[in-house]
């Protein structure tokens, strides 16, 4: 990502969430550890089934009233019933703040500049009443600016920066193995494991309980993880849950299948290396990236 350069993310849902329970609440839902968010530091998480697969994930950000969730504007609704459903008696508010904010993508370098000139270490800055914090899953995605929609114009100014597409930042992602368009697609249909959750920086293992907690924990500790969640290249849009072979021996299947497709294979990564540009689907050739995020 250069760095004068912003791109501003159309498609995503913020969530507040406050009041004197919030953090209970959050702890005994979520995969990671609420307990780290702070205003110095933001983190990325995620929710499962009670089997342990993917719902959905997000940002949490901890700002003046409490903490907000940065998440796919397309799940964003979906989200907020699933909290209202173990909200219960607890003494929280879950409101809708996509309409106040925006979210922005600012490169590494950028973020460092200014992490620099506020001679301040933490990982979520402030800059001008926005919070500015480095991509948990990946250095390679940046920084993320969240400011109020009003100042969006002013914050973009005020860092002197140029607002470009999001496709390099797309292709960036997707080419390191990190999804982020059509995650719905993902839901219930892998284990948050499989997801690569735990490398993207979404689980904390040594927290108390939480949905999908007990066989999260048995997985990683018994090494169950048998499939994983790959970024593929092909020449053609593929079908959702189409089958792919190597060898004529079905290995996985389509599970993102837009622009940027993802694909759930059962080989280990060793298999995958060795193979990944002689993968049929559909009859026709993909290769897997195998970048490291």
């Amino acid at each position: 990502m250069e760095k004068d350069k912003i791109i501003i993310l159309k498609d995503r849902g913020l969530i507040s969430i406050n009041g004197e329970e919030s953090i209970s609440f959050l702890q005994n839902i979520i995969t990671n550890d609420i307990e780290k968010v702070s205003r110095q530091k933001s983190i990325f998480s995620a929710i499962f089934t009670p089997q342990g697969k993917y719902l959905f994930e997000f940002f949490i950000i901890k700002d003046e009233n409490g903490y907000l969730l940065d998440c796919d504007i397309n799940l964003k609704n979906e989200l907020i019933k699933h909290f209202n459903k173990y909200k219960l008696q607890s003494k929280i508010r879950i409101s809708d703040s996509t309409d106040n904010y925006f979210v922005g993508v600012i490169s590494l370098e950028k973020f460092l500049k200014l992490q620099s000139e506020s001679e301040r270490q933490n990982n979520t800055i402030f800059f001008k009443e926005s919070l500015i914090f480095v991509d948990a899953r990946s250095k390679l995605l940046g920084a993320r600016v969240i400011s109020k929609k009003d100042n969006e114009k002013k914050i973009i100014e005020e860092l002197n920066l140029k607002e470009c597409d999001e496709k390099k930042y797309v292709d960036l992602a997707h080419k390191n193995g990190i999804p982020i368009k059509d995650l719905s697609n993902l839901q219930d249909q892998l284990f948050g494991l499989e997801a690569n959750l735990e490398e993207l920086q979404a689980i904390d293992f040594k927290k108390g309980c939480y949905i999908g907690q007990e066989n999260t924990a048995r997985m990683k500790l018994k090494n169950k993880i048998r499939r994983k969640l790959v970024a593929v290249n092909s020449e053609k849009k593929l079908k959702l849950f189409s089958e792919i072979f190597i060898d004529k021996k079905s290995v996985g299947k389509i599970l993102i299948n837009g622009d940027y497709p993802f694909a759930l294979i059962k080989i280990y990564e060793e298999d995958l290396k060795s193979n990944k540009n002689n993968l049929i689907c559909e009859q026709s050739k993909i290769s897997i990236f195998l970048e490291k995020n």
